[in-house]
């Protein structure tokens, strides 16, 4: 069975909140284990908010729970522009960006950036079945 769930939230630090616990509760309503997913919807969104906000523009938070149990995690933000790149695995941990990405990195099966509409982009994660505790 799929399960899908989306919700459009203000591109605000309270909208990126709200993202993390929308996860929570959605996953907890499917049964489903939530701490990893919680862990990668925040960093996603926290980015959502801080590198691709544009004034007046909100960002769209999508969970799917395939049949084998995968999540996949959608965040669409409205700067095309600004696409993430893969942390380097060596760098040193002094850098001051990319460490919300490593996070990602650890829970995620694996991740990526998808051109959307209008400009937009959708970085994904996906998150095998298995993982996260409730």
């Amino acid at each position: 069975m799929n399960h899908e769930f989306a919700v459009q939230l203000s591109a605000t630090r309270r909208g990126a909140r709200l993202a993390r616990l929308l996860t929570e509760r959605q996953l907890d309503d499917w049964g489903e284990p939530y701490e990893d997913a919680a862990q990668v919807v925040a960093e996603l969104a926290a980015n959502a908010v801080l590198h691709g906000r544009v004034p007046g523009r909100d960002f769209r938070l999508r969970l799917r729970l395939r049949p084998d149990r995968t999540l996949r995690i959608e965040l669409t933000d409205a700067r095309g522009d600004r696409v993430p790149r893969v942390p380097d695995p060596v760098a040193e941990d002094t850098e001051t960006t990319g460490r919300g990405l490593r996070i990602v990195t650890a829970y995620a099966a694996r991740w990526g950036v998808d051109e959307a509409p209008a400009n937009a982009k959708t970085v994904w994660a996906e998150i095998a079945p298995g993982r996260g505790r409730t």
